[in-house]
């Protein structure tokens, strides 16, 4: 019987035979396995955050610099974030003082991905939608306590000062009158990450899928069968027969698009006074693929809620899915096709299911995350997720 707390270097070596992906994503599962008998987690102080990011900048940075009022900031389920001001000389602008965010993983994450691959979309995306601006990323975790980032700080708010949410920003009722500002926004941004043409961009830790093949297809199915392998504490039979059924019925990708993952409300900041995206956050799952991925995450029940009328689902609280498909067809230039987009539904209710379902019943279990409350939260949600990928299923299966 396998020890999953416990995992042998024979067990992780024939996970990695048995789902090959991306050598990135595999890198992180791995080490994530490797890691896994380490000691639980334990509370970083802001000190030693701040001691850790002066030595990451004593290499990178050749003058004198000063970390100044470090702050811890909320919000999110996955990563440990804070706050600080770097007073230091900014090569095209001299001295300066600048508001940025570290972002790290905690000892186990809901969702292990890469800081690298994070800050490479990042870059990419800078003065293309709206985006933080990237600085420094430490994928090791040599400088840091654990692999991180750091970026600028974005102004802005994930919902409006009155509205409500649930864990991780689901469900968020933006009101009839910012849904319309917001949406357009939101479709159009959309379309232009996928339109990107991300040949011109530095993707070092991306593995490029064959256009008209399978191939990137393959990848993410290897990537969360083998996170629900490594993680899952009980046998699910509906996980065992959707993955034998996406297996067997696979689209080919006929336009290769940066995606960004992650898409939908709770993962971007607006401002209040104009109504305008700020900036696009967690970017940590995106990769090369099929933008019908993207689109069947966006219209996830759970990231909606239904109109004043009682009966119309607004995606992410924006639209109705006919308005915000035929929205994203005119802005992309790309057709939606619904058969395309019943299979990545599946894979996406797949992936969510072994986030909510497994790892952060692992990461829990093992007293590696900061944030246990929240993942237990989120855990209640897989039941939503399971239930969707039923109705999936027996709809097109």
């Amino acid at each position: 019987m396998i020890d999953k707390n416990h995992p042998s270097a024979a067990w992780i070596e024939e996970l990695r035979q048995r789902f090959p992906c991306e050598a990135e994503v595999d890198w992180v599962l791995t080490r994530k396995l490797q890691n896994r008998a380490n000691p639980a987690y334990r509370p970083v102080k802001l000190d030693q955050l701040c001691d850790a990011v002066t030595d990451l900048l004593n290499a990178e940075l050749h003058d004198a610099f000063e970390v100044k009022n470090p702050r811890w900031l909320s919000g999110g389920a996955s990563k440990l974030q804070m706050a600080f001001e770097l007073d230091w000389h900014q090569p095209g602008s001299g001295r300066t003082t600048t508001p940025l965010v570290l972002r790290m993983e905690p000892a186990a994450s809901i969702v292990e991905t890469s800081r690298l691959r994070e800050f490479e979309l990042i870059r990419a995306f800078e003065g293309v939608v709206p985006v933080p601006p990237v600085y420094w990323v430490d994928r090791e975790g040599k400088y840091l306590p654990y692999p991180a980032l750091i970026y600028g700080f974005a102004n802005g708010v994930t919902k409006p000062s009155t509205a409500a949410s649930g864990v991780s920003g689901t469900g968020i009722n933006f009101g009839a009158e910012l849904r319309k500002i917001l949406g357009s926004q939101f479709v159009d941004q959309l379309a232009t990450i996928h339109t990107f043409d991300w040949r011109r961009a530095q993707l070092s830790s991306f593995n490029v899928p064959a256009q008209q093949s399978t191939q990137g297809v393959e990848w993410q199915i290897n990537w969360w069968e083998r996170v629900w392998t490594e993680d899952a504490n009980e046998e699910v039979p509906l996980m065992r027969f959707a993955a034998k059924w996406m297996r067997a019925n696979m689209p080919t990708i006929d336009h290769v698009s940066l995606l960004h993952g992650d898409y939908r409300s709770g993962n971007f900041l607006f401002t209040e006074d104009n109504a305008q995206i700020s900036a696009w956050l967690d970017w940590e799952t995106g990769h090369l693929g099929d933008r019908h991925e993207d689109i069947a995450y966006t219209i996830c029940k759970p990231w909606g809620h239904l109109a004043e009328d009682g009966k119309t689902f607004l995606v992410c609280g924006m639209m109705s899915e006919p308005e915000f498909y035929d929205a994203y067809e005119k802005a992309s230039g790309l057709s939606v096709d619904k058969k395309r987009l019943n299979f990545y539904r599946i894979l996406n209710a797949y992936k969510l299911n072994s986030i909510a379902l497994a790892t952060a019943y692992r990461a829990v279990a093992g007293g590696k995350t900061h944030q246990d409350i929240v993942l237990g939260c989120v855990m209640g949600a897989s039941y939503l997720f399971m239930d969707d990928l039923r109705q999936t299923l027996e709809e097109v299966a």
